[in-house]
């Protein structure tokens, strides 16, 4: 059986349940993020841990088209390429940013994030 949760996807109910054990177990990055991203806090609706593609993104504004991932120390870079190469066929913008830039400057990275949006708003408005 499958479950909707983006527009016109049809999602495992194995994916469905990785995204959320993910929500409960976010990294200390995200944690932190998500504090600043959650409520509409940075001007936009974010969800955690999306199912996109088959793929989890860790944040995902639907209404900018916008994926931001928090990137710790092991990554695999083949995989994130794959998925990268996937998710910009969908015209979403990716933004990555380090586990140091989110501890280290997070007022930054919340305006990278607010500025990317708000371009992708004006560029091309996704339907909602």
């Amino acid at each position: 059986m499958s479950v909707y949760v983006v527009r016109g996807q049809r999602v495992t109910e194995g994916k469905v349940y990785r995204a959320k054990l993910m929500r409960r177990e976010m990294t200390t990055a995200e944690a932190v993020l998500w504090g600043a991203l959650r409520g509409n806090k940075a001007g936009f609706h974010f969800r955690r841990q999306q199912v996109i593609d088959g793929f989890i993104a860790d944040f995902y504004c639907h209404a900018a088209g916008l994926v931001v991932e928090a990137d710790g120390p092991i990554h695999d870079s083949e995989y994130d390429a794959k998925r990268d190469m996937i998710l910009q066929q969908r015209v979403i913008v990716i933004l990555r940013f380090t586990n140091d830039q989110i501890f280290e400057q997070t007022d930054w990275v919340v305006a990278e994030i607010q500025r990317a949006a708000a371009n992708a708003l004006k560029s091309s408005p996704q339907e909602t």
